[in-house]
């Protein structure tokens, strides 16, 4: 067991950041189920719980790939009058 000396000075905590593309390649390979959790973890040296969590955000986004960043998904609202007007004044 490890056991870590007390200190009087605030310890620094070790987070690492992961990119986008190891947490989406780490999530597609849990949706796969060629794996268990446990062996993804083993794989890709991270916690069974965050595998979960990656693949849970994954599933949630999915839908903003099949979109246009620069686009909504309401299209606008078009005042014909003002249209008619302008195309008068031509």
């Amino acid at each position: 067991m490890y056991i870590q000396a007390k200190t009087d000075q605030p310890t620094e905590t070790n987070t690492t950041k992961f990119s986008a593309t190891f947490k989406a390649t780490v999530a597609i390979e849990a949706l796969k189920e060629r794996q268990s959790l446990t062996e993804l973890a083993i794989r890709f040296v991270v916690h069974p719980n965050q595998i979960s969590k990656w693949k849970r955000e994954f599933l949630d986004h999915a839908g903003q790939a099949f979109t246009d960043p620069g686009s909504q998904d309401t299209e606008p609202v078009v005042n014909g009058e003002v249209l008619y007007s302008q195309i008068g004044q031509l």
